[in-house]
């Protein structure tokens, strides 16, 4: 099952400041471990909401809003998408993150294409869940 694990934006990472070198070293050494251990599908760092756009959907029109947006706290900064067994898993690989400065993450697990299935009862719908479940194939098991 995949997770995100969602890095909160802060002050820092708003107002534009990049980690210090020994942080990036540490933080590719985690991501390294992730990658040969199978369970790292994706993992990003996002620019401050300053240089962000924000639509809002409202019937048909469309509002765009530019950045930036508050409170920091409430926007994302980063993320990976884990693919492990259980909640359990994702923790353990959590708890290994170098933040150090009152970084805060959140993990969330990803919808897969068989929970929709419930909701689904058109020939177009089942189409839809065949056709998400050939992109999104399953990454080989998690170790």
């Amino acid at each position: 099952m995949r997770f995100m694990v969602i890095v909160k934006a802060n002050e820092r990472s708003e107002a534009g400041q990049m980690p210090s070198e020994a942080e990036l070293v540490a933080m590719g050494k985690l991501n390294e471990k992730m990658i040969k251990a199978g369970v790292l599908a994706s993992g990003e760092g996002l620019h401050p909401t300053s240089r962000g756009l924000r639509v809002t959907f409202q019937g048909g029109k469309r509002e765009v809003t530019t950045g930036p947006f508050a409170p920091a706290q409430d926007q994302l900064g980063g993320f990976w998408i884990l693919n492990v067994k259980s909640q359990e898993d994702v923790l353990e690989w959590v708890k290994q993150i170098p933040f150090t400065q009152g970084e805060v993450v959140e993990i969330r697990k990803v919808f897969e294409p068989e929970d929709f299935e419930p909701a689904v009862k058109t020939k177009a719908g089942k189409k839809v869940i065949a056709d998400e479940k050939k992109f999104y194939k399953k990454p080989k098991k998690a170790k």
